[in-house]
């Protein structure tokens, strides 16, 4: 999975969908995790960083990583893998 091209991202946690329209928001961990995944990461790096950083448990960041995944994929800001 992968982040559009066409997604917009500032550092400060706005996302713009200029196909859609839509605009949302995220935290600075929204922003990490997105930045990551624009650079196709595997879930496991991913997931290192985070619980580095943030000291994190495991089954609350799987927890909150599919749940933010989940919500990108909804409002079309993910690339679905074919």
């Amino acid at each position: 999975m992968k982040i559009k091209n066409s997604i917009a991202i500032s550092n400060t946690g706005f996302i713009f969908n200029p196909v859609s329209g839509e605009s949302f928001t995220t935290n600075q961990m929204g922003v990490e995790i997105i930045n990551m995944l624009k650079a196709e990461m595997a879930y496991e790096s991913i997931k290192d960083h985070i619980m580095d950083k943030y000291e994190v448990e495991s089954t609350a960041f799987e927890k909150d990583y599919y749940d933010f995944v989940s919500l990108l994929k909804a409002y079309l800001v993910i690339e679905l893998d074919k």
